[in-house]
């Protein structure tokens, strides 16, 4: 009778020990990823997003049709190489981003800046990126260039957009500053123009470039917070904002850090009583793991992600599941 007990208790201990182990969220399970691999999530994403075409400089125009139908036209004879004239076979790099999903997985968010330094959101006719390399280095050109974007891509023709240009800080982060003829990134040689069913856009400088406009709502503004899930900072996660409403094309982004461990825009642009949805990324064993949270924003709130929230998925996934927000 004592060796059944004695049986009973260890099989009894046994299971005790097997239920404290098992982490049935599975939450104490989830490694938060290293800077590096978050990076290299998103670097992947944009060599994905990245078309590639070659063509001969010194040849006269060169002009090249995206996989969306965006027409591109560049002068082969104003490409210089080290100062000096180039000819022959070149490679071009190109990519084009339309919609907030593909912004969100490359980080290239849509976030301009105001002539007090601060950034508002921008609703955006199309990012592009272009830039040409011989033998591996790096072209620049002499005069400017064209592109024809189809305003299908970018729910019709809005002639208030205008041509920014994209600045890339030391920490790699994206911020568009608009292109004035003789400002930063212009040449004096660029604009917007939107007739029948396109853009007609013209540039001076590769890189990227952008064909925007200021979000613009007239209630008060205020600043959020947003918390991200333990062991995530701003390092290893970002945070990001969709207005309701604005359809694809535009994608706000929470860029500041708070000694407190929030994330925040700190600039105070975003509209009280605004419908949005907030967006948590990060990478995970070489995919995605993220949440979407509908709010309305009140005022200096501050909102809360949890990983119970989260979920795991591809790029694909990812970009559809932001595309389909409305």
């Amino acid at each position: 009778m004592n060796t059944n007990f004695r049986k009973i208790g260890l099989l009894f201990l046994a299971l005790t020990t097997f239920v404290s182990c098992d982490d049935s969220n599975g939450e104490d399970k989830v490694v938060p990823p290293s800077a590096s691999e978050f990076a290299a999530l998103r670097d992947e994403a944009l060599v994905g997003k990245t078309q590639h075409f070659t063509a001969t400089a010194g040849a006269g125009s060169i002009t090249f049709t995206s996989k969306k139908g965006v027409k591109i036209t560049i002068n082969g004879n104003c490409l210089t190489k080290a100062g000096n004239a180039v000819t022959g076979t070149i490679d071009i790099e190109y990519v084009e981003l339309f919609d907030k999903g593909s912004m969100l997985v490359t980080n290239k968010p849509t976030m301009g800046l105001m002539a007090d330094g601060n950034k508002n959101l921008l609703i955006s006719g199309g990012e592009f990126f272009i830039k040409a390399t011989q033998g591996g280095v790096e072209l620049q050109t002499s005069c400017s260039m064209s592109m024809i974007v189809p305003a299908a891509l970018t729910d019709g023709v809005d002639n208030t957009m205008t041509l920014w240009t994209g600045l890339i800080d030391e920490a790699g982060e994206l911020a568009w500053k608009e292109a004035r003829a003789g400002g930063d990134g212009a040449n004096g040689k660029g604009g917007v123009q939107g007739e029948g069913n396109n853009y007609y856009v013209t540039f001076g400088n590769f890189g990227w470039t952008n064909v925007d406009r200021f979000y613009s709502d007239p209630r008060p503004k205020t600043t959020i917070l947003v918390d991200a899930p333990e062991g995530f900072d701003n390092n290893n996660c970002a945070i990001y904002l969709s207005y309701d409403g604005e359809g694809t094309n535009a994608l706000a982004k929470l860029d500041t850090y708070t000694t407190a461990g929030l994330f925040s825009e700190h600039y105070g642009q975003i509209p009280v009583g605004l419908a949005c949805h907030i967006i948590f990324a990060t990478e995970e064993n070489g995919q995605w793991r993220y949440a979407i949270k509908g709010v309305t924003i009140a005022a200096n709130q501050t909102y809360t992600f949890t990983l119970a929230e989260t979920t795991v998925g591809s790029e694909a996934q990812l970009v559809a599941a932001i595309n389909a927000i409305q």
